[in-house]
């Protein structure tokens, strides 16, 4: 289980993942498990991408406006943490 780092554009998304784009301006696109929901430290960064965006997403899907540095720790954190 962990972040995947997609090495083209594929719109596929694995079972039990789903897909996100990071960043405020430039957005990368990043596929985590759905476990990952569960956890507090990405709620938190849904509700960021709330308060940013609202329930309107600018790219058609789940944008989170955060640093791609900051989106990494967390979920290279949570990939560690025992489910």
């Amino acid at each position: 289980m962990g972040i995947h780092f997609p090495r083209s554009k594929s719109t596929n998304v694995p079972k039990g993942h789903f897909a996100v784009y990071v960043g405020k301006n430039e957005r990368k696109r990043f596929v985590v498990p759905l476990s990952y929901l569960r956890h507090h430290a990405f709620q938190k960064l849904l509700r960021e991408a709330e308060e940013e965006f609202g329930y309107d997403q600018p790219v058609g899907c789940l944008a989170i406006p955060c640093n791609e540095e900051s989106f990494i720790s967390v979920t290279c954190t949570l990939s560690s943490y025992k489910w």
